[in-house]
């Protein structure tokens, strides 16, 4: 069960957080999950903040996209009722709000593929996108959307 490799991992699951503007945080249709663009937050509030590297190192970078795939997770388990119904990853994007001349965005993202697989194994493994960007909402450093596939 993928509740018992979390603890494994010591990762807790977060209370989901809330949508920061008009748009709901998973949507379903068939048997694909689309979770909404999840930023890298804590009991309400952005904890990386800032461009990359200027901010926020690569290091506090990577550990923000974490932060966005728990808190996707933490979506899919409330949308879904449990994890264990996700067959696949299909797709993760990517943003990293980062500085004009900052070209590792994929590292950054690596980060959050990396620990899909750790959790999921190989049903994890996904197509990606990973952009650099100007700004993100809240100012927050990172922000990662996905598509899953689960059974119904």
């Amino acid at each position: 069960m993928i509740e018992d490799r979390l603890r494994e991992l010591s990762i807790e699951l977060p209370t989901p957080p809330s949508p920061a503007g008009s748009y709901i945080p998973v949507v379903t249709t068939g048997n694909l999950a689309f979770v909404s663009g999840q930023i890298p937050m804590r009991d309400g509030k952005v904890i990386f903040e800032g461009k990359v590297p200027e901010q926020q190192s690569l290091e506090s970078a990577r550990d923000a996209a974490k932060i966005c795939i728990i808190n996707g997770l933490a979506q899919l388990k409330a949308n879904l009722g449990s994890l264990d119904k996700i067959r696949k990853f299909v797709r993760i994007s990517g943003f990293v709000n980062s500085s004009p001349s900052f070209i590792e965005q994929p590292k950054v993202i690596n980060a959050a593929s990396d620990l899909l697989v750790e959790i999921f194994g190989d049903m994890a493994k996904h197509s990606r996108i990973a952009v650099g960007v100007a700004s993100l909402p809240l100012n927050s450093t990172v922000e990662i959307d996905m598509v899953v596939e689960f059974s119904t």
